[in-house]
């Protein structure tokens, strides 16, 4: 046995059961020792960026370590976008880096960087192999690293020598214990608690990614009707559960001076499995944080601790009622020639199936669903937890990896979309059930907005230039079908619901292209 199927019997033990790759010579002994451990499954993405983004699709959805497989350097760099998502995300992430033989590195080759400060800022976790008596050891490290609450992405890189030498085969490491997420103490709960009676209406509780499942959402609800107060969510979350008569929270608004608006009265901030909210960008005369200086910052449970049992018990200590009802009803289903974003967001509460994941990386154009989804039957939707674009259909194709029973919906933009288009045949290859619905308004819709509150009212050729995707428009369907992947158009509210009825009845990968 060798050092790299000691590493992927040590990663199988451990609950590694995917692994999202773009390997290279360097990682050859990873890539035949999936051979000799099938409980991992392996999956190739064409681009470093499919592997990365799948695995924190998996990740999130599973609530268990998916592995990669990149090459040297160069490779973690063209994954590092995604990393970034999912360090924000807290997605269990192991990257198995391949590096130059331990000999060979001083010798300068082609592909020699440093891939540790590369690998630094996107990780939670970084670690270089010494020798392969090591390597099994320092996988189960990972995996341990990778879970330990908050969780993130960790990084071990491999020197090519380390996986092809010789091991003793009884040396397996042990299975990895990473430690639970911490309760919060009834003490500080009562304190919590107490601050929100004296406070009322003019208190705020923002609920992050780990509140915002079924327990936590229940919860916050009961806490409000108990206090008056105002509940929110974080702009992004990694996962949230929605829709199937959950209670519905607005989200923190994303330009900061509506953020700040909408907390100017505010007296009394209680964060739950989040921090402080802080704006995108910066600009010129708005804050950093929309909190206003005079209302109070109270963190009830951080992004480390379990948010949703502290809202529990943040309920009963407030002796809140028991259940507090939402009635919410799904919209009409559009029909006729009219199409347009909110046409095109009503069909979709209205039709897609119980138990979907959605995976929302519609930027500017998606307002029209996520106004509606809230009515629409039980789904978990993620969400572009870092900004970095071209998370949507990577993640995609990671949920669908993990719950193979679930049909998952990508919610996608034209313009982000063409970052990874690669993960279409990917979608093809490995047979996943994932509509993906690309919201063709032919624009960098998002920057358009930010020339004029940057004070351009009349962007000249230039500027339009670089905001635009036409001359040549983007062809989805011709290019879905090179990928693999049956792919149709639709232009009005009639082509669209036929579209999408026929997505949901077919087994593998779909695309539509919504001209809106």
């Amino acid at each position: 046995m060798n050092g790299a199927e000691q590493l992927m019997r040590t990663l199988a033990d451990n609950g590694v059961t995917a692994c999202f790759a773009n390997p290279g010579t360097t990682e050859m002994q990873l890539v035949a020792a999936l051979d000799t451990e099938r409980r991992i499954r392996p999956i190739l993405g064409l681009f470093e960026g499919v592997a990365t983004g799948a695995a924190d699709g998996f990740a999130r959805m599973s609530e268990a370590p998916a592995a990669t497989i990149l090459h040297l350097g160069p490779g973690l760099a063209n994954g590092l976008a995604n990393l970034h998502n999912a360090r924000r995300a807290h997605s269990p992430i192991v990257n198995l880096v391949g590096d130059h033989a331990t000999w060979h590195r001083d010798a300068d080759a082609p592909l020699t960087s440093d891939i540790e400060s590369l690998a630094g800022p996107m990780s939670v976790w970084v670690h270089t192999t010494a020798r392969a008596e090591d390597l099994a050891a320092d996988g189960a490290a990972a995996v341990t690293a990778s879970m330990e609450p908050p969780g993130g992405p960790a990084t071990l890189i491999i020197p090519q020598d380390t996986a092809w030498s010789d091991v003793d085969a009884a040396a397996l490491s042990s299975p990895s214990e990473p430690g639970p997420r911490a309760l919060v103490s009834p003490h500080h709960v009562d304190d919590v608690a107490r601050l929100l009676r004296e406070q009322g209406a003019s208190a705020v509780v923002v609920l992050g990614s780990a509140a915002l499942r079924r327990d936590g959402l229940l919860a916050a609800s009961r806490v409000a009707a108990a206090t008056g107060c105002r509940v929110v969510t974080q702009g992004m979350p990694s996962r949230a559960e929605r829709g199937g008569g959950l209670p519905s929270f607005p989200s923190v608004p994303y330009f900061p001076e509506q953020a700040v608006e909408s907390f100017a009265d505010a007296t009394l901030m209680v964060v739950a499995g989040t921090t402080d909210p802080v704006s995108f960008f910066g600009y010129p005369g708005q804050p950093s944080h929309p909190r206003p200086d005079s209302c109070d910052l109270v963190s009830l449970a951080g992004p480390e601790e379990d948010a949703a049992h502290a809202l529990d018990a943040l309920a009963s200590a407030l002796d809140a009622p028991a259940s507090v009802r939402t009635d919410v009803e799904l919209p009409p289903l559009p029909h006729g020639s009219a199409f347009g974003a909110g046409e095109l967001g009503a069909a979709l509460a209205h039709l897609q199936p119980e138990g979907a994941v959605v995976v929302d990386e519609s930027i500017t154009s998606g307002m029209g669903y996520s106004i509606h989804a809230v009515a629409a039957p039980a789904h978990d939707v993620l969400h572009l937890t870092g900004g970095a674009i071209g998370q949507g259909l990577p993640v995609a194709v990671g949920a669908a990896v993990a719950c193979p029973d679930r049909r998952v919906i990508a919610l996608q933009a034209d313009g982000s979309g063409m970052y990874t288009l690669q993960a279409l045949w990917t979608m093809a290859r490995e047979s996943l059930d994932v509509t993906v619905v690309v919201l063709a308004n032919r624009n960098y819709r998002i920057l358009q907005y930010e020339l004029l509150r940057a004070g351009v009212a009349e962007p000249g050729p230039g500027a339009m230039g670089l905001t635009d995707l036409g001359r040549p428009e983007l062809d989805w369907v011709s290019l879905a079908a090179g990928m693999g992947v049956d792919a149709r158009r639709a232009t009005t509210s009639d082509q669209f619901v036929e579209a999408l009825r026929l997505s949901f009845a077919t087994a593998g990968p779909t695309l539509i292209e919504a001209v809106i």
